[in-house]
């Protein structure tokens, strides 16, 4: 959400900024917001004016009084009852300002930094560097569901009969290399600093709303009937969200956690035969890592945050690549993003298994998170938050199978990962 002093002093640059979103079916909400503010201030200061004029009454019907002027104190006393009327009116017209001021502006996409590139959707996102030489075999490299069950490592036919398609059964060798890829990239985190966190896997509305866009809320997450409660989609949301309503000091920052979690998706909307399959999937388990960090230092903070993701697949033998998200494709609370895409020896391209964002300020103005200065004469102000994918099984297991198939079927387990898999080197031999 952007600071309304944007809108009332810079109005053409919010709307510029939208229009390289190309949403410029929001462009009529910065007028609205404007005018509405307008309104909330005129209420505001008639309230104000109405209050001191309420307050010198009521100390002239006590003097009144004192010289025995019963009746002209009793004409004060309805004027203090008029004026009392009129602000609670007033007040109730504040109140009725402030959400459909709030309502607007939780819709008005954040300002996008100037080093995004200009874009409709994901076919304009620009790749930024490779890491790794991406190879194809000289064999056939299997659809990655047969190489999980040649290896009897995956049911979703059972998956299917108790609880229907986008879900799966993990078993034997496979089931364990997704808790060893888990625990590594627990491991990997706090080797670099980060503190490791379980968060809650469900929170409540005013934290999602606080966390991400409407529409992504409606796309992604699932309601529990009957309770303010939603599943996760990520556990970037309830550790953003256990800020909420809190002022930190410069001291406590940054904060750097890293965070498991399952996630819940409804993944709305079709997908192709290459997101069958564990791609897409309504439930999953994930490694996050989340920063809370002072303005100055994101931009810096959003690079180590997808390196830190680059590293560990490259630790794993597995190619990636970076890509620069461009205007279009960024979610309305975004500053910048950047996707990390793993190498697909079976489809010959990337694809995506992480993402890097920069928020801004957008999560901490809305959840009420801010940060007090050194000086206790400063203003408190509002914090950055960051998040990126660290790794995200079972879709990692594409990459990672494709990437370690031997050509007798068996899987090379690489160094990393055999102190979790009993030291194994290989799946299937």
């Amino acid at each position: 959400m952007l600071d309304i002093n944007l809108l009332r002093n810079s109005p053409e640059l919010v709307k510029e900024n939208i229009r390289k979103k190309f949403q410029d079916e929001k462009l009529p909400l910065v007028d609205e917001v404007v005018q509405l503010d307008k309104q909330f201030r005129d209420a505001k200061a008639k309230g104000d004016a109405l209050r001191n004029q309420r307050k010198t009454i009521s100390k002239q019907i006590g003097a009144l009084m004192g010289k025995g002027q019963k009746e002209e104190a009793q004409q004060a006393k309805e004027q203090v009852a008029a004026i009392a009327q009129e602000l609670e009116q007033l007040e109730q017209l504040e109140q009725d300002l402030t959400a459909q001021i709030r309502e607007r502006m939780l819709v008005i996409p954040n300002i996008i930094d100037p080093s995004v590139p200009i874009g409709k959707d994901d076919s304009e996102n620009i790749e930024v560097e490779r890491f790794g030489e991406p190879a194809v075999p000289d064999f056939e490299v299997p659809y990655h569901v047969d190489i999980m069950e040649r290896l009897n490592g995956i049911d979703l036919d059972s998956a299917r009969k108790t609880s229907g398609n986008g879900f799966y059964y993990l078993r034997g060798d496979i089931a364990r290399l997704h808790s060893a890829i888990l625990s590594y990239a627990r491991d990997f985190m706090i080797d670099r600093g980060f503190t490791y966190y379980v968060p809650p896997f469900m929170i409540r509305s005013d934290v999602v709303t606080g966390v991400m866009s409407f529409a992504e809320m409606e796309n992604m997450m699932y309601k529990i009937e009957g309770e303010d409660l939603y599943l996760i989609g990520t556990s970037e949301h309830s550790m953003i969200g256990k800020f909420i309503d809190t002022i930190l000091t410069e001291d406590e920052l940054p904060q750097t956690l890293t965070s498991y979690s399952p996630c819940f998706r409804k993944e709305v909307g079709a997908h192709g035969i290459e997101e069958r399959g564990v791609y897409r999937i309504h439930q999953f388990e994930k490694q996050e890592m989340i920063v809370v960090c002072r303005p100055e230092e994101s931009a810096d903070w959003f690079v180590k945050l997808y390196q830190n993701t680059v590293d560990f697949f490259r630790s794993l033998d597995i190619p990636v690549r970076t890509l620069e998200c461009c205007s279009g494709d960024l979610a309305d609370l975004k500053v910048k993003s950047i996707d990390v895409e793993a190498w697909s020896p079976r489809q010959k391209k990337y694809f995506e298994v992480g993402s890097c964002s920069n928020l801004g300020d957008a999560q901490a103005r809305r959840l009420g998170i801010r940060v007090r200065g050194k000086d206790s004469k400063d203003k408190p102000y509002f914090p950055h938050t960051l998040n990126n994918t660290v790794v995200a099984p079972p879709r990692m297991l594409i990459a990672f199978l494709e990437n370690n198939l031997c050509a007798d079927g068996s899987v090379r387990i690489p160094q990393p990962l055999r102190m979790y898999m009993g030291n194994k080197e290989f799946i299937g031999k």
